[in-house]
């Protein structure tokens, strides 16, 4: 009975275990077929999406092999190496195939004929039915020696290669210097002829050579002499404008040029020799500005050597317009060239004897007017550069100056140095200085300069108003200063936003106390208030509470009695972090309040007090005149 149990026990343990290896293989069966269908899906998926659309994926087991046709080596690499970023390299076996050498494009022929003292050079690929021995007897008709560096293709002629092979071997006998490059239907020729009747020659033959279907591209160029001093004079009178000399360093320069005495009435190309020896690179631009300035005279000449720039005008030409035309052309020219002016003056009419400088705010200094003569004038020049940034100096020589003019000149100009911005006025019977001053002793200070530069008896006029603001003894800050405040109150301050809405969280009071004694000195500068906030919300709904942020700070300002009558506002939403926005603490910084400045001259409310107006003699008591 026992033993009977025990075989029981046996066959179930049997069949458990057949069960078992049965279900078993069933997995393994399903899990291997699952692997081959997803590793050939992933394959294939990869290369379809390379552009590998020619491969043929199978999977057998962990194995995948790949075949078909690639369309050259470089594709069949390609492809496998796809494959092996889908799946493991070691699981792709390659079965592909490269479609044959002969059933491939024609290779691009093309040869290069090298010319130069030492010989001929060729190197490129060409059509194996090319006459190779014919071509290498052409090149060395001459006695040159011919260095053959070619390889041949056995593919067909392509159409052209004949007479564009021709022309190139002539091309490359006739120049002494060039390379010549052939392709299938053309031909290009860079080439350096002896002079420039050589490179007329040069041309006209090649194109006469130039046969039918053949495209010639010819860039042959000659030496330039070197001019010493590079000249250019155009004259206008009734006869019209003309070229007396021309001389220009390249061909954009000529052009430039000729399309300045186009407007001057000059037909056709400028008549400009191009040469080596230009003073610099702004030549072209120089004698344009020149030329121009002659159109608006009218009449005259202008002269261009090397960095001097002579113009002269007949007395038929108004002062005042000469003035205009010689100011606009100093301003014109490149930083080297030096202007000299002289417009001819009427027997029956003598020129005023005047000199003038203009100082603007926060600008250049210009001159304008008569000097004794070139050392003189380099003497003023000198002077005013040493206190002022010059912008202009359209100052001419005229022997016919009183005596002492210099010493005027340079009183005058030093007197100006009391101002801020202004404008002086010398003639041979005053001084006459008026403008604008952060100093409030200035009349007294200018009066001064003169009484000690130009001794007794020497008249004035000064004519001179006092602007706080320019006054450094007050300390008032500048724009920048004032923006750079206010922002310093606004990043220390605790004044916070409500979540997503513009209502002002916290008590505002101890930051509108702090802007308030910043405003009292800034009120009259263009500041903006901009808003800025984090990235969190779509970027419209950012920039409109930004900038209800802005409003509300701004109004609360207001409501302290702060001054913001020059202030506007702007919403910047999320377009200028300053910090990460992936962080709280980045996002808190980004949500703030800035001040900009919009413009560095102030927008005063009131007018400036009326001038100090004061005539005078030097060495005497100046009397007071009202303004």
């Amino acid at each position: 009975m026992a033993s009977k149990r025990r075989l029981t026990a046996s066959v179930a343990t049997i069949l458990v275990l057949t069960g078992a290896a049965g279900l078993s293989w069933l997995g393994a069966d399903a899990a291997a077929t699952y692997l081959e269908d997803r590793s050939s899906r992933e394959v294939t998926q990869a290369l379809r999406a390379a552009g590998h659309d020619w491969v043929r994926v199978r999977s057998d087991g962990l194995r995948v092999e790949l075949t078909g046709t690639a369309p050259t080596e470089v594709e069949r690499f390609r492809a496998l190496t796809q494959a092996g970023m889908a799946v493991d390299a070691g699981r792709v076996s390659d079965a592909m195939t490269v479609a044959s050498v002969e059933a491939m494009t024609p290779p691009d022929f093309k040869v290069e004929l090298l010319r130069n003292d030492q010989g001929l050079s060729l190197i490129g690929l060409m059509p194996a039915a090319t006459d190779r021995a014919g071509l290498m007897r052409d090149l060395g008709a001459q006695g040159d020696d011919v260095t053959d560096l070619l390889e041949s293709a056995d593919h067909p002629m392509p159409a052209g290669w004949a007479d564009a092979l021709a022309l190139g071997a002539q091309a490359a006998r006739m120049a002494a210097q060039a390379k010549v490059s052939v392709a299938p239907g053309r031909v290009q020729v860079a080439a350096l002829a002896a002079d420039d009747a050589d490179k007329a020659r040069l041309e006209t033959e090649l194109r006469r050579l130039t046969p039918a279907g053949v495209a010639l591209d010819l860039q042959v160029s000659a030496p330039r002499p070197v001019v010493a001093p590079f000249v250019l004079r155009l004259v206008l009178d009734e006869g019209g404008a003309r070229f007396d000399a021309c001389t220009a360093d390249d061909d954009a320069a000529r052009e430039r040029i000729a399309e300045a005495a186009a407007r001057l009435g000059v037909a056709g190309a400028a008549p400009c020799m191009l040469g080596l020896g230009a003073p610099d690179a702004d030549w072209g631009m120089a004698a344009e500005a020149a030329i121009l300035a002659l159109g608006q005279l009218g009449a005259g000449q202008v002269t261009l050597s090397d960095h001097q720039v002579a113009i002269t005008a007949p007395a038929t030409v108004a002062r005042a317009e000469f003035d205009r035309a010689v100011a606009g052309l100093d301003a014109a020219l490149p930083g080297a060239y030096q202007l000299q002016a002289d417009l001819d003056r009427p027997e029956t009419d003598p020129e005023p004897i005047e000199f003038t400088a203009t100082l603007p705010p926060s600008g250049s200094l210009s001159m304008r007017g008569q000097i004794a003569d070139a050392q003189m004038r380099q003497a003023v020049d000198s002077f005013a550069r040493s206190r002022f940034n010059v912008s202009r100096s359209g100052l001419r020589s005229d022997p016919d100056v009183p005596g002492g003019w210099t010493v005027r000149v340079i009183a005058a100009l030093e007197a100006m140095g009391t101002l801020d911005a202004g404008q002086v006025r010398v003639t041979p019977d005053a001084v006459e200085l008026g403008g604008v001053s952060g100093d409030p002793q200035a009349t007294e200070n200018a009066a001064g300069i003169l009484a000690e530069r130009l001794g007794p008896g020497a008249r004035y006029r000064l004519s001179i108003t006092y602007d706080r603001r320019l006054d450094e003894a007050l300390g008032l800050p500048d724009g920048d200063e004032c923006v750079a405040q206010l922002n310093l109150v606004m990043s220390e301050s605790e004044i916070g936003f409500e979540p997503n809405r513009s209502s002002i969280a916290g008590d505002p009071e101890p930051t509108l106390a702090q802007l308030g004694p910043i405003m009292q000195d800034c009120a009259d500068f263009q500041i903006e208030a901009g808003g800025h906030t984090d990235s969190q919300g779509s970027q419209g709904f950012n920039a409109e509470l930004s900038r209800s942020r802005a409003q509300a700070i701004v109004s609360a300002m207001q409501g302290a009695g702060i001054d913001v009558t020059n202030m506007a506002v702007r919403g910047y939403g999320e377009s200028q972090p300053i910090a990460t926005n992936e962080t709280e603490e980045g996002r808190e910084a980004n949500r703030r309040i800035e001040f900009r400045l919009l413009s560095p001259q102030p927008v005063r409310a009131d007018s400036l007090p009326a001038p100090r107006v004061v005539n005078g003699v030097t060495g005497q008591t100046p009397v007071e005149a009202p303004a």
